[in-house]
């Protein structure tokens, strides 16, 4: 179940190996912690593969840039909330270089602790990946890759544990990264951004929910095309596990929930 999702229609090209790749998101390069994020190259496509029902995936796999696009009942391009995902992750899996196209269905799911390294989203579905799991030990761990279009959420944390996304670009968004505001079951997630680059336009680079202990640390954040500042680094919600839409709960940082200082932010 996600939080405040607002169900809209948008049209997509069904994207196969005539792709455009020209997509303005930036290519975040791996510079190390805390080094500014920087615009490069969208990564161009080694070939394309239609999927028509969700990949299960377990161990390491490396798609060496293969996009993956879906068709048939994954061939999706809304909100609807009961969508497969092109991949599911079993608990453990180490995803590497890949492209997920259009359509993109509910993106990528994750059982339980994951990384997906290199990852890039031509044009969000649903969601980019959910992250999912019972046990307070579980990491996600999202380092490198880029997103693209997503009219609600990137990345949705359904789950309990910590999230970690570093090196990352994202353009045009809702949420890029959003504790789940109303899910049945509810836990106290911990997300930590770093070099992240995101271009506007977007309305929050994360949501926690400060009645279930959430916290979320920022550093090194570059907002692009952002002049008027309308991006919220850090919207604190209260959650509830009714279903029910989360109330806010303020913004900015705090040291408690939203952990940042203003020089962790920079514009451009």
């Amino acid at each position: 179940m996600t939080s405040a999702a607002r169900p809209r229609a948008r049209t997509r090209a069904l994207t196969g190996s005539a792709a455009v790749l020209g997509l303005s998101v930036g290519m975040i390069m791996a510079t190390g912690a805390g080094t500014p994020a920087s615009a490069a190259t969208w990564p161009t496509a080694s070939g394309s593969q239609a999927v028509s029902a969700t990949i299960s995936l377990s161990g390491t796999k490396d798609y060496g840039m293969l996009r993956l696009y879906g068709t048939g009942d994954l061939g999706t391009d809304n909100q609807d909330e009961d969508q497969g995902p092109i991949l599911d992750l079993a608990a453990g899996t180490v995803l590497k270089n890949v492209i997920i196209g259009a359509p993109a269905a509910d993106g990528i799911h994750c059982a339980g602790s994951c990384t997906l390294q290199n990852v890039w989203w031509e044009d969000v579905g649903e969601d980019a990946a959910t992250f999912r799991g019972s046990s307070s030990s579980n990491v996600y761990t999202v380092s490198g890759g880029g997103a693209k279009s997503a009219s609600d959420k990137v990345f949705q944390f359904n789950g309990a544990g910590t999230l970690n996304v570093s090196n990352f670009a994202v353009q045009g968004f809702g949420t890029f990264v959003r504790s789940c505001g109303n899910c049945s079951t509810q836990y106290k997630r911990t997300i930590n951004l770093n070099t992240i680059e995101a271009t506007y336009s977007g309305s929050r680079l994360v949501g926690i929910n400060t009645n279930y202990g959430d916290s979320a640390t920022l550093k090194a954040i570059k907002i692009v095309g952002d002049t008027s500042k309308k991006i919220i680094p850090c919207q604190k919600y209260i959650g509830n596990n009714t279903g029910a839409e989360p109330t806010t709960n303020g913004t900015g940082p705090d040291s408690t929930y939203c952990k940042y200082a203003t020089t962790d932010i920079t514009y451009s």
